[in-house]
């Protein structure tokens, strides 16, 4: 679950960012796409940092 939160609000976050740089649609696509994969491994470690705590 923390895997999905991450990488939704990773996507939300890359295509704000490239919203606001100017870019076109296929941009913004990138950006979310790099920006979900970057804190959806993020999440994937908090989870296995939690479950290894537990």
């Amino acid at each position: 679950m923390i895997v999905i939160i991450c990488a939704l609000c990773g996507a939300l976050w890359g295509g704000n960012v490239a919203r606001k740089r100017g870019g076109k649609a296929a941009d913004i696509a990138q950006y979310a796409a790099g920006y979900a994969i970057a804190l959806s491994l993020v999440g994937l470690f908090i989870t296995i940092l939690i479950e290894g705590l537990m």
